[in-house]
Parts: C-alpha cells; structure tokens; sequence
C-alpha cells in the first residue's frame, strides 16, 4: 500500500531529477527498517523511478547534551540496522562524525548525485531547524514523512488543551487511520540493483566501523562528547533489544492495570527510549498488543466521549494503550504546531497567574541545579528518582510526577524550575528530548491538567504531591533500598 499523503510533507520546492543516481533515505528519527512509512515511502520512490536506494543513517557530535549515554543507544541501534540492511537489495551509509562538523556538507554531496530524497518528520529537538535548513540548500526534491503516531499529526488542526478532548477526537477518526498501517518489511518488494556510493564521498565521510557501533568505551571516549553520562548496559540500544522487550512486556501484560504505579513492583513497560529514537513504531506495539488480545477494529467503541476504555480491549491494555496513544501523541500535537512548547510561556494562562501570585510564597528549601543532580536534597525518596534517573536514564512513571512537582517547590521560581528540570531530564533521560519529555514537564506546570482548590503556599492553584502521601498510596520500600544511597 501507499504511505497515505496525510504523512508526507514536501520540504522545499525543488524537483525530482529523473538523471538522478539513487534515491535517498535520510534516516533521523525513524531509525529502523520495519514500520517505517519514510523508508516506505524511499522504496516507492525507489520503485517508481527505477533507481537505487541509497540509506544514510548518520550520527553528529555537537548535539545538545551529547553524551556516552546518548551515543551508545543511538550506536547500537545503527549497529541492528547495518545487520538487516545487508541482506536487503538496498546501500545503507553509517555515518558518525568523528570530531565537530566533520560531517558537513555529507548529505548535500549525496543531495547532488540523488533523485530525489526522503526524511523522517520529528517536531521536537533540533530536527525540524536541521530539516529545514537541508531543504534550502538541496538542489533536488526533500520530502519529510511522519511515522511519529498512530494519528497523522496533521489530521489534527488544533492544539488539544485537555487530553479528554484529545481521547474524544480519537474516538472520532482514530479508526480511519488504523487501515493505513505502514508495510511490515518495506523492503521486501523487488528494487532497483543496488549501487555502491562513490570512492570520494566514502573517503571524506566513511561508514563507521563494527568497533563504534558497539557503543564500547574505548570508541566511545575518543568522540568529543560528555563522558560524564555512562551507557546503561541494562538497556541496550536497537530494534533488537526493542523487539524483545515488546515480547516480554506483552507475556506479563496482566500485571500492568494493577501494578504500574507501584515503583517496587517494576511494571512498566520500558518501550519509551525504543519510541523515542525510533528503534520500535508506535503501530509495531499497537499490532502486537491487538495480536495479543484477538483484537479487531469490530470492537471499538462507536460514542466518542472522551472516557477511557474505548478501544475494546482488555484493562491492562487499555490502560497501556491510553499511555501510548492519548498522552504520547498529545505531546506529538502540541509540538508540531507551536515553537514554543519548551518554553514556560508556553503553558496555560491560568497557570502563570497562580504560579506568579505565589512566586514570593516562603519556600522552607531552595535548591540549586548542582543539588538536585547529585540529589542532595532532605527528601530520601526524591533522591531515590533522581539517582535512579542518573544511574539508569529514567524515573518510574509515578515517581517522575512527584520528582517534577518537588522541584517546582524547593526553587526560588517557577521558570528556574522549569530550565532545571528541562536540563536533568533531557540530560539523563534516555527518552529526553522528546515531545513526551515536554508533556511530562509541562503537566507539573498544569498543562493538560486543571486548577485544584484550595490554594496552596508556592504551588496555587496547581496539583500538589507530597513524598509523604506517595508513600502510603504506593509501594516503595524495595525502590528506596535500591536507590536510597
């Protein structure tokens, strides 16, 4: 089937060269071969055109927040994909810069001998401004391609402020959108002969080897990035490791509805990281969740009003399914439409009102970012989450929640609260730096959420959590000692 044309952006104006060598695939966010409408959309064109396909999966060094952390992930996940394009009729590129701006000018030399080219569409980080501006400069056609959610980002024409009104729009067109799932193997039609790329284009920017894509130390620390951030050997990068986390998560998926609030019960899924830089597709976990539970679009539920529980499916994956789509593309709908999302200004009126009425509030402790990096802090379960953050590049899901609210509490300012905990979880986090990212960090603010009397010292008019109260609604124990300190 097509990619649906709902899911196709053309970046600039510049026309397809039928004396084009190959087409392009600029892989940036949708790092993987399978369920990927850009990859997709690469082999139609492919196809259509009677040229080579050409992927160049690169990787920069002068992103903000670079780091061993960052790298590694990204490394392995090139590493599973060099594995599968080789037995795919396709050139696949690794590139990794080596030293600042060593990979300048790579993509406009490819731009130039290409037919046309084919990237992802990613609206959070540096990714559009980088798109952007490689539109402008290449001489051929640039085409951007959402493969971000279940929901096209443009089938939605206004920013949601509650995610009620978001789950009641789902209700609405969701079910049109799940006829078009992206091709399981793009590739497995027959293309055009594959061509080698040209020696001079190999010896300025050449493929990385087998050695860095294992994301090892030793590669990893002659990059100029931040060697403060180590790997998480736990959870290692790739669609590999993301296909097999999927499988065990679905074999114990009962335990979900009730356990994944609980921190020592350790519930949750842990696909985000994989969602975020593109190793595992939102419509991969949705197929196999639907696998699971002999799922069909028969059972979704025909009143939209706005309730959860409207899929049809069991309450494990309902509850999981509501994460994955209603408050991961929330985020997805508020980025791609405004550039402000990481600002503070961005957040609603109500909630600069209260949180500026309460800015000269006493605060009983004020921290600085150096103290809550190294959660020095007189709260041992806050500086359980943030050790964990540190040590394992993610907070459990209930705890990130009282994490954002403590900090908005133990600054001077709310817009301090806002650049410190932007900094720590983007830093750390291995699914930073994401529009979810913003969503979380924002709802502490109340975005998406509501005002909630009475008014309380520092906080106004905006949801409190207290440690105290976190620990007698859930289980803490076995966290605290294994991040206590």
């Amino acid at each position: 089937m097509p990619v649906p044309p709902l899911r196709i952006t053309k970046v600039n104006s510049a026309p397809v060269r039928s004396n084009g060598e190959f087409v392009l695939y600029w892989m940036t966010s949708a790092r993987r071969l399978r369920a990927n409408f850009g990859l997709q959309r690469a082999a139609e064109l492919s196809r259509e055109l009677g040229k080579p396909l050409v992927v160049l999966e690169a990787l920069r060094c002068d992103y903000q927040w670079a780091s061993d952390r960052l790298h590694a992930f990204v490394l392995q996940g090139m590493r599973d994909n060099r594995a599968e394009f080789a037995a795919k009729n396709v050139t696949y590129h690794p590139y990794v810069e080596p030293q600042r701006g060593a990979g300048k000018g790579l993509l406009l030399a490819m731009g130039q001998l290409a037919a046309a080219v084919v990237t992802d569409e990613f609206p959070c980080f540096f990714l559009p401004r980088m798109v952007q501006a490689a539109g402008a400069q290449l001489p051929v056609q640039l085409e951007q391609v959402d493969s971000n959610g279940l929901l096209p980002m443009r089938a939605a024409e206004k920013v949601f402020a509650r995610a009620v009104d978001f789950r009641r729009f789902l209700q609405r067109q969701l079910a049109a959108h799940l006829q078009d799932f992206p091709t399981g193997d793009p590739l497995r039609a027959e293309l055009p002969e594959s061509m080698p790329l040209p020696a001079a284009i190999l010896r300025r920017w050449p493929a990385a080897s087998p050695e860095l894509l294992s994301g090892s130390a030793a590669e990893l620390s002659a990059l100029p990035i931040d060697h403060s951030v180590p790997p998480v050997a736990s959870v290692p990068g790739g669609a590999v490791a993301a296909g097999a986390l999927l499988r065990q998560f679905i074999q114990n998926l009962e335990r979900y509805a009730e356990d994944r609030n609980d921190p020592d019960a350790a519930a949750s899924s842990g696909l985000s990281p994989y969602l975020h830089f593109g190793h595992l597709s939102p419509h991969q976990v949705f197929a196999a969740l639907a696998k699971h539970e002999s799922w069909t679009t028969a059972k979704l539920a025909t009143k939209a009003d706005g309730k959860r529980g409207w899929l049809g499916m069991s309450a494990p994956a309902e509850g999981f399914l509501d994460q994955l789509i209603t408050w991961r593309e929330l985020g997805y709908n508020m980025c791609w439409q405004r550039n402000d999302f990481a600002e503070y200004q961005s957040l609603p009126e109500w909630a600069k009102q209260t949180l500026g009425e309460c800015a000269k509030d006493a605060r009983q402790h004020v921290y600085s970012l150096a103290q809550f990096e190294s959660a020095m802090t007189h709260d041992p379960l806050w500086n359980a989450a943030q050790r964990q953050l540190v040590g394992e590049g993610r907070i459990h899901n209930y705890l990130r929640m009282l994490w954002g609210k403590k900090v908005v509490e133990w600054t001077s300012l709310p817009q301090d609260a806002w650049e410190i905990l932007i900094e720590l979880n983007n830093r750390y986090a291995l699914d930073g730096r994401n529009p979810n990212s913003y969503t979380g960090i924002a709802w502490v603010f109340g975005r998406y959420d509501r005002p909630w009397a009475p008014r309380r010292e520092i906080f106004g008019l905006i949801r409190w959590m207290s440690s105290q109260n976190t620990v007698r609604k859930v289980k803490t124990k076995v966290y605290q000692q294994r991040w206590g300190g």
